[in-house]
């Protein structure tokens, strides 16, 4: 499946508070989440990937590549939409870039493989507005044209982070990806086990 120019945003700066610490740190068949969440990301040909960091963000960093852009969230602990806002910020900064999209990913999603990043990919346009679904229920990864970032990121508020600015629009596409994977997130360390 090709890839168009797509960027990547890995939202990793919660402090992981009902699973005891930050989940980008946790560790997967002895890997930490951020780095299988790179790792997947960039198998799909995502890239330029941006890290967002906020809790731990020191101990994060120093698990990046340096093929990852650390982006500090400065005001991390108000929620999600923090990171999100962050990360759209340092795209758009971007110089020379010809990416077309921005595809938001979650750290604390451990069964989300390369196969399900790059369906939701394939369809990037400067216009797109598309996620993942399993068996119908919308998750993640959510693609977002470049001509959304400016309104995407004036919205996000919070923990609800894009939700609100996805669920009134007539042009979301759902791309189904329950035959690829589950989108289910890691939330506390019993989660860990996989997915039911």
């Amino acid at each position: 499946m090709t890839v168009p120019p797509v960027a990547g945003l890995l939202l990793a700066a919660g402090a992981g508070r009902r699973f005891g610490g930050p989940k980008a740190l946790v560790q997967v068949d002895g890997e930490p989440l951020v780095l299988r969440a790179l790792r997947t990301l960039t198998a799909a040909g995502v890239g330029p990937v941006h890290v967002v960091v906020g809790a731990a963000a020191d101990e994060v960093r120093a698990l990046l590549p340096e093929s990852a852009h650390a982006v500090l969230a400065e005001d991390w602990a108000t929620g999600m939409g923090a990171s999100l806002r962050a990360g759209l910020a340092a795209l758009g900064a971007l110089e020379g870039t010809e990416h077309v999209a921005a595809l938001v990913h979650l750290v604390d999603l451990p069964w989300v493989g390369s196969g399900i990043v790059a369906r939701v990919a394939a369809l990037a346009t400067p216009e797109t507005v598309a996620r993942a679904a399993y068996d119908g229920v919308p998750g993640h990864p959510v693609l977002l044209g470049r001509r959304w970032w400016g309104d995407v990121a004036k919205s996000s508020r919070g923990d609800r982070g894009a939700r609100d600015w996805l669920a009134g629009r007539d042009d979301l596409t759902l791309v189904e990806c329950g035959d690829l994977g589950s989108g289910r997130d890691v939330d506390r360390p019993g989660d860990l086990a996989g997915p039911a």
